[in-house]
């Protein structure tokens, strides 16, 4: 990870900057999406949302969303997202890094996403696309979980546990 680079809990004042990176992206069709869906309305969780800030300016963000699983507390990841002018340094991995850390210190069994196996593997997700339930259209080899407490089964709800 760049020398130069901080990273830190988001902060309000930081939304514009991120919601701007998110936009380039994952473009306008990221709204469609099941997993942005499930984020609509409800707000993500400051507590394991953090942001890669070079010299005041965000280049890279992560948030999750509470969500339950199965009725268990779970995190939704994502997005997570760096600016292309700062990929390949690292930094989405240190971002994935901080919000696996910070989320072992909540009630959260496990962390749920649709994203990359190839990426998101060597951190400790698998592939769970017989055990999780998601409410809308995901493709099936993309939607992964890393336990944290034990293991999660059953559908996926947005609930701000």
């Amino acid at each position: 990870m760049p020398p130069d680079l901080v990273l830190r809990p988001e902060l309000p004042s930081d939304d514009d900057a991120i919601e701007t990176l998110y936009e380039v992206a994952f473009g306008p069709g990221r709204f469609a999406r099941t997993a942005y869906r499930l984020r609509d309305g409800v707000p993500h969780d400051t507590g394991t949302s953090f942001v890669a800030d070079r010299n005041g300016l965000v280049i890279g963000a992560i948030r999750q969303t509470r969500v339950r699983v199965g009725g268990v507390p779970a995190f939704l990841l994502g997005p997570l997202a760096v600016a292309e002018t700062a990929a390949k340094q690292g930094i989405g991995r240190a971002l994935l890094t901080r919000c696996i850390e910070a989320s072992r210190d909540t009630e959260a069994v496990a962390i749920v996403l649709v994203g990359d196996p190839p990426f998101y593997g060597p951190s400790g997700f698998v592939q769970v696309w017989d055990e999780i339930l998601m409410p809308g259209p995901v493709e099936r080899h993309r939607l992964m979980a890393l336990p944290l407490k034990g293991t999660v089964a059953g559908p996926l709800l947005a609930d701000a546990w």
